[in-house]
C-alpha cells in the first residue's frame, strides 16, 4: 500500500507516518505534504496513491480547497483536532474521519477500514448504492405518496412528503410528521421502508426512517457514528452506526 500524508505541521507528519510503518510495514509512504498548492501539484504530477491522509486545517487554508482544484482518486483518511467537518470530510472522498491526538488503536483501525475499503467510492462503485441510477430514475423511484392512518376513531390520508419521519414507539411503527402529529401504523418498518422512494428517505437505524425534509444536520459522534439532527425534535439520540455512516453521508450528498 502507497500512501501520501497532507500535514502541515512536520512533527505531526512524521510522527503519524512512524505509527503507521510501525503498525504497517508493508507500507510505502511516498510523500509528506505540507499545503494545498504542494497537495495539488503532487497529485496532478504523480500517480495517485493507495491511500491518502490528510489534515483538515492546512497552513494556507482548509484541504478541500485541494478537491477543487484536482479530481482526488484516492481514499482519504481525515486527520483533525476538531469534528465540525465530518460532512464535508465524507463528501470528499473521506472513508474515515481521525480526531488528534493520534492513537495506535485509531490509526490501526483507519487502515483496516482502508484495506476493506480499497476499491472504495470512484475505483468501486459497488461498494455504494447507485445512486446516480436513482437519481435518473427519480421519476420511476418515487415511492407511496401517502399512508391512510386511524387514530380517534377516523380514518384520514397523510401525506408523505408531510411526514418528518417513521419509527418505532412502544414496538409500534409510528408516523411523526412535521407539524408534529402521530398516527400509529400496521405495517412493520420493513415494509414502509419498501414503499419509499430511495433518494427520499433513509433508513438510518433499526428504529428510525427520517425524511430528508426533516434532516436539520448531521454532525460527528463517537465511535465513528453519525448524530443527526431533526426540525422535529425526539426523545432520543437519532444515530446512525459506522457501518452505514458512509452511505448515509453519501445520499445526504446525492440527492
Amino acid at each position: 500500500m502507497t500512501i501520501v500524508i497532507i500535514e502541515d505541521e512536520v512533527k505531526t507528519a512524521k510522527a503519524l507516518g512512524q505509527l503507521i510503518l510501525s503498525i504497517r510495514p508493508d507500507v510505502q509512504i511516498l510523500s509528506y505534504i505540507q499545503s494545498i498548492d504542494g497537495a495539488v501539484s503532487y497529485l496532478l504530477e504523480n500517480d495517485q496513491p493507495d491511500l491518502i491522509f490528510m489534515d483538515i486545517q492546512l497552513a494556507d487554508g482548509q484541504c478541500f480547497e485541494i478537491f477543487k482544484n484536482v479530481e482526488v482518486l484516492s481514499p482519504v483518511i481525515f486527520c483533525t483536532a476538531f469534528d465540525d467537518y465530518a460532512i464535508e470530510a465524507f463528501k470528499s472522498n473521506g472513508i474515515d474521519y481521525v480526531l488528534k491526538p493520534f492513537s495506535r488503536e485509531s490509526i490501526s483501525q483507519a487502515l483496516k477500514k482502508a484495506g476493506e475499503l480499497k476499491n472504495f467510492f470512484q475505483r468501486n462503485k459497488k461498494a455504494m448504492p447507485d445512486f446516480d441510477y436513482l437519481l435518473t430514475r427519480n421519476g420511476e423511484n418515487k415511492g407511496k405518496s401517502s399512508f391512510l392512518v386511524f387514530k380517534n376513531n377516523k380514518y384520514q390520508t397523510v401525506l408523505t412528503e408531510n411526514i418528518a419521519f417513521f419509527y418505532i414507539k412502544n414496538e409500534t411503527p409510528t408516523i411523526m410528521t412535521l407539524d408534529k402529529n402521530e398516527y400509529p401504523l400496521t405495517q412493520s418498518l420493513d415494509d414502509i421502508h419498501k414503499l419509499l422512494s430511495p433518494i427520499q428517505f433513509f433508513r438510518v437505524n433499526r428504529q428510525y426512517l427520517v425524511n430528508f425534509s426533516a434532516i436539520r444536520e448531521a454532525e460527528h459522534y463517537f465511535s465513528r457514528k453519525i448524530l443527526v439532527k431533526l426540525s422535529v425534535s425526539t426523545e432520543e439520540k437519532i444515530l446512525v452506526g459506522k457501518e452505514k455512516a458512509t452511505a448515509f453521508l453519501s445520499w445526504l450528498e446525492n440527492r
